[in-house]
């Protein structure tokens, strides 16, 4: 059974805490029709199943099902999807930049591998992260190129 320390809860209030986020949800997988922009609550959803890169070398990796929302925002753009088609389209989330305008407001960038990036433009930096509950045994650890080629 999980015990509920295991469960991770984070939230980003300035560009920091957002690079900590980014770094526990890097390699989390989802399909895009688990993105969702709430317009009228200036809120941008999602649920993935991120990489626990917190499990030590020689364990077994295992991936957890979280929820992440992004509050005040303003405006969604994205390249290389086309929201609403495709829901099935597996996207493989590779970080979460900012690009700050006029303090505190900007641009939070999720980027995605193959080319695919949503940029949110929110009035500060406010996100929340919250692992679900279920974990499962992954295939394996992912891969970086060090080189980035």
């Amino acid at each position: 059974m999980e015990r509920p320390l295991e469960l991770l809860k984070l939230a980003a209030l300035d560009p920091e805490d957002l690079t900590v986020l980014s770094a526990h949800l890097q390699d989390a997988v989802l399909r895009a029709g688990d993105l969702t922009y709430l317009a009228a609550e200036h809120r941008f959803v999602l649920v993935l199943r991120r990489f626990d890169w917190s499990v030590p070398e020689g364990e077994p990796a295992r991936r957890r099902l979280a929820g992440v929302h992004f509050e005040r925002v303003l405006g969604v753009r994205t390249r290389g999807l086309a929201p609403g088609r495709e829901p099935d389209a597996a996207l493989n989330l590779l970080a979460v930049t900012f690009t700050p305008a006029e303090a505190p407001s900007g641009t939070v960038t999720l980027v995605f591998s193959g080319d695919v990036a949503i940029r949110l433009d929110v009035e500060c930096v406010e996100v929340q992260m919250k692992d679900l509950g279920p974990v499962w045994e992954a295939d394996g650890r992912p891969v970086h190129d060090a080189a980035g080629a």
